[in-house]
């Protein structure tokens, strides 16, 4: 097995480890390891993407569950429009994209370099929002009044992106489940595990039909992500995770710059 290999799968173990600590961001990592370590086709990645994040996600949901830290109503609404747009996407949008979507001189944008391009660019949101980490609690005591049509726009919007670019947006999510369903941060971060896990679970379904996939490969790369989720559980109790998520947000920031630099051929 090459470094590049091994260094790959440790990064598995990285990915579960942040989602267990901060409840979010690690499948943001999940694309860019299957194509720069592994070198897995962008468009497959995405598909791996959504296997790893969701079984990951689904522990992590389980637990929660456990603690009676998720609501399962507001999950309902969000993840239904989320799930349907997501299985759509993988199952007849991403298949139709020409492979060369444009062409000027010598320069041709493929399939593959819009899908790295657009990730970077969702990466960038990514950054943006756990650097700037402003998110209100609900007053307690106020009476709550659930904003479930923008709710279910939400989930189909989220939906649309899980599917283009395999990551879970959970960095979308929690905000949404925050500030149009009133839910207090813990039970934001444990209802969107679960609605991230059940939207990336049924996508995948979209790619199963549609494509060949190394089951192999990904059950041992999930292994380790899951294997991580719980190491990041551990850690949770000894490390501040606002200085955790900052510090990961100024990483994710850099690795969309490198994706950025590295698609147009300046690196």
């Amino acid at each position: 097995m090459e470094f590049i290999e091994i260094l790959g799968y440790l990064s598995a173990l990285v990915i579960g480890i942040v989602l267990g600590l901060i409840g979010g961001g690690g499948s943001i990592l999940t694309v860019p390891v299957f194509v720069y370590l592994f070198a897995v086709n962008p468009v497959t990645a995405t598909a791996y993407s959504l296997f790893v994040v969701g079984l990951t996600a689904l522990v992590g949901a389980f637990q929660n569950i456990r603690k009676g830290l998720v609501d399962f109503k507001t999950a309902i609404v969000f993840a239904i429009p989320s799930f349907i747009a997501v299985y759509l996407t993988r199952r007849f949008l991403m298949p139709s994209i020409p492979d060369n979507l444009l062409t000027y001189g010598d320069f041709i944008l493929t399939k593959n370099i819009a899908i790295m391009v657009f990730f970077a660019i969702i990466m960038l949101l990514a950054s943006w929002s756990m650097l700037r980490n402003k998110r209100p609690e609900p007053e307690p005591g106020t009476t709550i009044v659930y904003n479930y049509p923008l709710i279910i726009v939400e989930g189909f919007v989220i939906g649309i992106l899980t599917g283009l670019v395999g990551a879970g947006g959970g960095f979308l999510i929690i905000p949404a489940l925050v500030l149009l369903a009133k839910l207090p941060m813990k039970t934001a971060v444990a209802t969107s595990l679960l609605i991230i896990a059940v939207k990336s679970l049924i996508g995948f379904i979209g790619d199963i039909e549609t494509m060949e996939l190394d089951w192999n490969f990904l059950m041992v790369f999930s292994l380790l992500s899951i294997i991580g989720i719980f190491a990041g559980v551990k850690l949770n109790q000894l490390i501040d995770g606002k200085k955790l998520k900052k510090a990961f947000g100024w990483f994710v920031f850099l690795m969309a710059i490198y994706i950025l630099l590295k698609e147009f051929s300046l690196l």
